[in-house]
């Protein structure tokens, strides 16, 4: 919840002008009321999409306050982040409900971006991976191996976002290879290979080159780092 519409299209611009060619793939995931405006400053621009930060299960309805699928596809939106730890957290998301939206998403032809990940009691207690496993398990387990294959799952150690810690990149690295350990055994290699898992907790330029060396770290779910220019693209560079 940051950056009204002025702000998001001036960062927006910032980002395009300042990108040096790159391969990699640039999701910017806005606000929903920033959402067309950032869509067009980004039109035509290579590798860089936009994405929600949430959406309803549902087609329309009495959902008052609520974002169907259709209407940010009306804006161009191509990802949906879903199940993110604040959104689970404060707003009591479930695994069972996180799945109904991953599946609406994929239904309607936008990309998921499904996130899980664990708290630090969790981390503490050293069942970090019972937590993470059955958080993808109870919402990925049942899709398709073509379902699958345009899922992005993003990791999160809740312990290290807004904290200024980051889990070291051999934590990032355990965390990611189990991840596609699971995502392999339940799908294939090939499906597991194939799915990008990304690092969300405190990325930043001084820490994203040597967190994007590991074998199984594929990118980052980028925050507080994304909100400036200067930062985001030194991240985007690292890539």
């Amino acid at each position: 919840m940051n950056t009204n519409i002025e702000e998001g299209v001036a960062l927006a611009k910032a980002l395009v002008s300042g990108m040096k060619p790159t391969d990699a793939i640039v999701i910017l995931g806005a606000p929903f009321v920033s959402l067309q405006a950032v869509g067009q400053v980004i039109s035509g621009a290579k590798n860089i999409h936009l994405a929600a930060q949430n959406c309803h299960q549902k087609a329309s309805g009495a959902y008052t306050g609520e974002i169907s699928v259709a209407m940010l596809k009306s804006v161009d939106c191509e990802y949906v982040i879903l199940g993110h730890s604040e959104r689970r957290e404060y707003f009591n998301e479930s695994d069972e409900l996180i799945k109904s939206k991953t599946e609406w998403v994929l239904e309607n032809g936008l990309n998921p971006i499904f996130c899980c990940g664990e708290n630090l009691t969790v981390r503490e207690a050293g069942e970090q991976e019972k937590v993470v496993g059955s958080q993808i398990k109870n919402a990925l387990f049942e899709m398709t191996a073509e379902q699958m294959e345009k899922i992005i799952i993003a990791y999160e150690p809740i312990w290290a976002i807004g904290t200024g810690v980051t889990a070291s990149p051999e934590q990032a690295q355990e965390m990611h290879a189990f991840i596609r350990s699971l995502i392999k055994t339940q799908f294939g290699e090939a499906i597991a290979d194939g799915t990008s898992i990304l690092y969300g907790g405190s990325v930043k330029p001084a820490n994203a080159t040597e967190l994007f060396s590991k074998a199984d770290v594929d990118g980052g779910l980028v925050g507080g780092a994304a909100l400036k220019a200067d930062s985001f693209l030194g991240i985007i560079e690292a890539i």
